[in-house]
């Protein structure tokens, strides 16, 4: 079984996966079909009212296989909307072999809740994940463009990269963890491009998450 995961975030990497590793996580049951959205929130500033964002524009192989979302705006964080598709494509009639292609595509993503922490206010103007499969190979992939406030990556982006955000004065405020990836051995892959993990002294409790995806190689 082989499987890839590719990255561009103004970069450019590929990295061939044989085990587990920092930023992969084990799992018993394996990843689904075939499934992307574009991402959700569950954040409470201090004694503030908490934030929710269920999972936006979820689509699903089995189901639905196209969504999208208008924009989404709460107290300290706006996902500005995108799409998703999740497709099956018969490759062999005759046998009923069949490929998968799960995408979701978002935009004008911003996080303003680390501002009055004297943090960065983040934004993502583009991003997108994907999961494709077949019988023998799985393919996960990631990219945004035009963001602010995140620094700036390696190259290749490895595999659970954990980018501190901090004040002018080093204080940790949050933990940007990209290309985390669940495999559980079968041949299977989650990917999320970017989960933002607040720290305490954000004051704020919670997360982000920002583009996921997860395929299964097909029957």
């Amino acid at each position: 079984m082989r499987i890839t995961i590719a990255s561009r975030a103004g970069l450019v990497g590929v990295l061939l996966l044989a085990g587990l590793g920092a930023g992969v996580s084990p799992a018993a049951a394996s990843n689904p079909a075939g499934v992307a959205s574009l991402g959700s929130a569950a954040f409470t500033k201090g004694s503030a009212t908490p934030i929710s964002i269920a999972s936006l524009a979820d689509c699903a192989v089995e189901g639905p296989t196209t969504n999208s979302s208008g924009v989404v705006t709460k107290t300290g964080i706006t996902f500005g909307g995108g799409t998703s598709t999740c497709t099956t494509t018969i490759v062999d009639p005759e046998n009923d072999v069949t490929s998968t292609k799960s995408e979701a595509k978002g935009k004008d993503f911003e996080l303003s809740a680390l501002v009055s922490s004297s943090g960065p206010r983040i934004k993502i103007r583009e991003y997108s994940v994907t999961c494709t499969a077949t019988q023998t190979s799985t393919n996960a992939s990631w990219s945004y463009s035009a963001a602010s406030g995140l620094g700036t990556l390696p190259n290749p982006v490895p595999v659970g990269y954990v980018k501190p955000i901090t004040k002018s004065n080093g204080t940790l405020l949050a933990e940007a963890i990209f290309n985390e990836q669940t495999l559980p051995g079968n041949g299977s892959i989650g990917l999320t491009m970017l989960r933002i993990k607040f720290a305490p002294a954000s004051n704020i409790t919670g997360e982000v998450v920002i583009g996921r995806t997860a395929c299964s190689p097909t029957p």
